[in-house]
């Protein structure tokens, strides 16, 4: 047979060069098809708010609803238990910030542990503060009670860190639980995790807050005592039980005494639940410098409707109509003995007193008789 350079060519072995380019190319189709899973991959574990939301209204359903003495309605309690409303007002907000959405494809982004936590107190307007909290770009905040330093904390901070957001640099990471104000062992537990962590608490007239809920608490077990003889040892002798939680709850300077054995006054701030009704602008103020936050929350997110008595949550930009909380009624309040509410009353002051003392900040709720 003849020499055919035509046929050597075709069974030629491919040079060393050759060889060595199919590799490089192989490497580098093999690095993008890795590089496109890991982006869809990272955009799947991205927080859904909607569904925080969903699960936030189930979760928390025991500490949203009640009732408020001197009204036929729990304004605080609407509040509380209308979260899901605010996602398209929390979502809009985000979206106009270049802040939020800057990190959203931002690989620094990790889990943290809270920066800041809503202690207390239940009945207070804790949902509500936290849902306005959520509005501000720098704030991320799981919605969900996690209840980590007062029934899960042998679970450990691993598992804890793994229940919050992700957030990048100069975000705040917070939660709120608000049993924790109550809970003996909480205050050590938070110290051993971070000494500087910031602290919130809402109260409330705690006689309103009582009465709020023994409210919720009748709604789910219509046949429990009457609020008269659940608040009295002795009714006759006019002894307050305080071992009720429901009593136990209001008497703010005793458990502030525990949280002033490990955190310095200035690492607490007392949010008025009335004040956040009547003024939240100005709460919110409040709370933005505490955390030291820029004032993005302002009167603009807010519209008093003078027929429901509360504000409405509304959009910064645009002329949309406010989103006002509360579309259903809130809990009517059984009739309690006038002379019950005012023994409760004066069995408050002498804490209400020492509360204003050590907090520098007098809520008014004497002047309420």
């Amino acid at each position: 047979m003849e020499y055919s350079p035509i046929l050597h060519n075709l069974y030629v072995v491919p040079s060393s060069h050759v060889r060595n380019k199919l590799f490089v190319i192989c490497v580098m189709l093999s690095l993008w098809v890795y590089m496109i899973y890991c982006c869809v991959g990272y955009c799947s574990t991205v927080p859904n708010l909607a569904y925080a939301n969903r699960r936030e209204g189930d979760a928390d359903a025991d500490n949203n609803r009640g009732s408020s003495a001197g009204a036929s309605r729990d304004l605080l309690n609407d509040l509380d238990s209308r979260g899901d409303e605010w996602e398209d007002i929390r979502g809009e907000t985000k979206a106009l910030d270049d802040n939020a959405m800057s990190g959203f494809f931002n690989e620094t982004e990790s889990k943290k542990l809270p920066q800041a936590i809503i202690i207390g107190v239940k009945k207070g307007g804790t949902r509500a503060l936290l849902e306005f909290l959520r509005l501000h770009p720098d704030v991320r905040a799981v919605g969900a009670e996690p209840h980590f330093f007062d029934r899960n904390y042998d679970k450990g901070l691993e598992w804890y860190r793994d229940l919050m957001p992700k957030s990048s640099e100069g975000q705040l990471t917070m939660e709120k639980t608000p049993s924790y104000y109550v809970t003996r062992e909480v205050p050590a537990r938070i110290y051993c995790m971070s000494k500087d962590t910031k602290l919130i608490v809402v109260v409330r007239d705690p006689v309103t807050r009582a009465i709020s809920d023994y409210t919720q608490t009748r709604s789910k077990k219509p046949d429990i005592p009457s609020f008269e003889s659940l608040t009295f040892k002795n009714m006759s002798a006019g002894l307050i039980d305080t071992t009720w939680s429901a009593v136990q709850i209001g008497m703010y300077a005793k458990h502030l005494e525990r949280w002033l054995q490990f955190f310095p006054a200035e690492q607490l701030l007392f949010v008025s639940g009335e004040r956040l009704i009547t003024d939240p602008a100005g709460e919110m103020a409040r709370v933005q410098d505490f955390l030291g936050l820029r004032r993005v929350i302002t009167e603009k997110y807010f519209h008093f409707n003078p027929a429901k008595g509360f504000p409405c949550l509304k959009r910064p930009e645009g002329n949309s109509k406010p989103h006002c909380l509360g579309k259903t009624k809130g809990r009517t309040h059984p009739n309690i003995d006038p002379e019950v509410v005012q023994r409760l009353r004066d069995f408050y002051k002498p804490f209400n007193r020492k509360f204003y003392k050590m907090t520098g900040y007098d809520f008014g709720w004497d002047s309420e008789e």
